[in-house]
């Protein structure tokens, strides 16, 4: 007993002002726990809603919420049988003849199921890997080879290609397909942007190559910046490409009651611009913060002496970054926006008494 109270006595004070501040840091950190499991009991618990989303859409934080589910990679292992029985289970309720004890945290469960799996559109499942829910599993091998270092040409025009064959699949896959839209153009949007992507990546490349100013350190950090212009760039050309035949044809408005009120090619740009918005927005977490957090990391005396940690740990950086910046970026405009009926086109604003019209921006 003698020995524990001289053990404590040991221990050195704390100050006033610190321990002020540590319960202060304390109270934040319940007080934030507590909001999020509210929120969280909030949004398991609130009446079902056929279609709509349980966190609200006007706002980033509940949309960033609610793209969590539509990512949530643990949808890929969903066997067929549970996704039919989660699709019956949604059309009894819109029947009206769900079985006795059905809750609401089935129904939304159900409906988190059936839209990360079949298009919104055509009701057609989506192949695993151009879901959003396998865009990290599957993209993150490819970013990492994007952000490998000493890049050659050869590796340039590799890495960037599959790049971009995977962003045009998921951009295809995941368009609004509310009119239907020929293969060749699928075809011509792919060859576009993995041209334009490999064309801008090889650019910066010989530039970087010619300009001598630069010290070796200095020369691998440009480089390792290199692939954020090509890919913004072509992220963009990528969409347009992709999903050109909306500018032309247009796409569908729905009106309060979710029926068809027209077609609209004023609607379709709007909904190009907010979705190329995303793809410009996308890339910057994952091709702009590794090679900082790298280029940090790799000083470490760890990865000094232990050179095949950096591979697995530059993965891991670039997991968690492309986890971050996906929900980020697809949270900026809700996927089914509203614009004003006085904005599209006369035979819109003839065709229904609502103000506002709704459309899939797609993702």
């Amino acid at each position: 007993m003698q020995l524990g109270r001289k053990t404590a006595d040991r221990r050195v004070p704390v100050s006033g002002r610190a321990a002020a501040g540590l319960q202060k840091c304390r109270r934040v950190f319940v007080l934030f726990a507590f909001e999020t499991q509210t929120l969280k009991n909030m949004s398991e618990h609130q009446s079902f809603q056929f279609g709509k989303s349980r966190f609200n859409q006007n706002t980033l934080f509940g949309r960033f919420r609610h793209f969590l589910d539509v990512i949530d990679p643990s949808t890929l292992f969903v066997t067929e049988r549970r996704l039919q029985e989660c699709v019956a289970l949604l059309d009894r309720f819109k029947q009206g003849t769900l079985p006795p004890g059905v809750t609401d945290a089935q129904l939304w469960k159900a409906q988190k199921v059936k839209q990360a799996i079949i298009h919104p559109d055509t009701g057609e499942k989506i192949l695993m890997p151009f879901r959003m829910s396998g865009y990290i599993p599957f993209g993150t091998p490819v970013v990492v080879g994007l952000l490998l270092p000493n890049q050659t040409l050869a590796s340039t025009i590799f890495w960037q290609s599959l790049n971009q064959s995977h962003n045009a699949c998921v951009n295809f896959c995941n368009r609004n397909a509310s009119k239907p839209a020929p293969a060749s153009r699928f075809v011509l949007g792919f060859l576009g942007a993995v041209t334009s992507a490999v064309s801008i990546a090889v650019g910066l490349n010989v530039l970087l190559q010619k300009a001598n100013g630069f010290s070796p350190t200095t020369r691998l950090l440009v480089q390792r910046f290199i692939p954020f212009p090509a890919v913004a760039s072509a992220n963009i050309c990528n969409v347009l490409l992709m999903r050109h035949s909306e500018l032309s044809e247009g796409i569908s408005v729905l009106d309060d009651q979710g029926d068809v009120v027209g077609t609209s090619r004023v609607a379709a740009r709007h909904a190009l611009l907010e979705t190329a918005l995303t793809r410009v927005v996308l890339p910057m977490p994952i091709l702009l913060l590794p090679p900082l957090i790298m280029s940090m990391l790799e000083k470490l005396p760890l990865l000094q002496r232990q050179r095949g940690l950096v591979l697995p740990v530059h993965s891991l950086v670039c997991l968690a970054a492309f986890g971050l910046a996906l929900p980020l970026a697809i949270s900026l405009f809700p996927q089914m926006s509203q614009i004003s009926v006085s904005r599209l086109e006369p035979e819109i604003a003839m065709a229904t008494d609502d103000p506002m019209v709704t459309y899939n921006k797609g993702l």
